[in-house]
């Protein structure tokens, strides 16, 4: 099957096909082993572990402000997100670059403080490019997996990480919480029924590069963006979750994991697919989506 990528066919080999990537972004990675290989994690501090453990309990997330030592250009991957929408293309394929891989490998050892030692990548994964020139919105306020994420005494057993690649503020759709301590259906069964009293609801404002980390049952969204915005929202996420409970969705994958050409794309299918209640897509997308998926199960 065809897709029309400005009045080009796309097919489903291009899609598995490196150069074809690098040739709407050229200033990343397409499986360039010695790029991926040269990635190591950057060290935290017990006292920071210890903050982020104790206020994704408390509060439901954690703010990691820069400057963050990545050593990868936020910027480059920032335009390949616009690159990418501005052809037809679903954000989410900014994961066929291995810069969107290697930034949460980088992070290993703060997901390991939360969570523990013996985590997994979960295959739920996104990128958004919200436009105030056409009213654009993140996704709109939900839990990520609810209380079924939270052992009793509350400690997480999965945790969503959230990178803005671009300063994110109110006019350009910064991301909002309800903090756990101020969410009366918290880890409940009424989790769904939420009515947020309106001064507890708190704004995320960001720069590029920041890391933000919330357990699966804080409740959050992307605000609407304004047409006085002076740039679009780009952001990335990811989830993990520990490695001894049951799986939230499958096929996991090992902490540290960069996957093959072929793996990623059907990743990315996965993600366009079960995603499809929460962003637009076109037909034609999901026809494509759904052929890679049918012939790499």
């Amino acid at each position: 099957m065809n897709v029309a990528v400005l009045n080009s066919p796309l097919t489903a080999q291009d899609l598995v096909t490196p150069d074809f990537w690098l040739a709407i972004n050229p200033d990343l990675h397409v499986m360039d082993l010695p790029f991926i290989n040269a990635t190591t994690p950057f060290n935290i501090g017990a006292d920071l572990a210890r903050k982020a453990r104790e206020l994704v309990v408390r509060e439901g997330y954690f703010h990691l402000p820069g400057p963050i030592p990545w050593r990868l250009s936020i910027e480059a991957m920032r335009n390949a997100v616009g690159h990418l929408k501005d052809r037809g293309l679903s954000p989410v394929f900014a994961y066929a670059y291995d810069e969107f891989w290697v930034i949460f490998a980088r992070l290993h050892h703060l997901i390991k403080a939360i969570l523990g030692d013996d985590y997994m990548l979960l295959p739920d994964f996104w990128a958004w490019h919200v436009d105030p020139r056409a009213g654009e919105a993140g996704w709109s306020p939900h839990r990520d997996k609810g209380q079924r994420s939270l052992f009793p005494d509350g400690t997480p057993k999965s945790l969503t990480i959230w990178l803005p690649l671009s300063n994110a503020n109110p006019l350009n759709g910064c991301m909002y919480v309800l903090p756990a301590d101020r969410d009366k259906t918290y880890h409940t069964d009424n989790e769904w029924q939420w009515a947020p009293h309106l001064p507890d609801i708190r704004a995320l404002p960001a720069t590029a590069g920041d890391v933000f980390c919330w357990n699966q049952a804080v409740l959050h969204w992307g605000a609407r963006s304004s047409p006085r915005a002076t740039e679009p929202r780009v952001s990335i996420a990811f989830e993990f979750q520990l490695a001894k409970v049951e799986p939230f969705n499958q096929p996991l994958m090992k902490a540290l994991t960069i996957p093959s050409m072929d793996s990623r794309i059907s990743l990315i299918c996965k993600q366009i697919v079960q995603y499809k209640h929460m962003y637009p897509l076109s037909p034609e997308l999901e026809a494509l989506a759904m052929e890679r998926l049918s012939t790499s199960s």
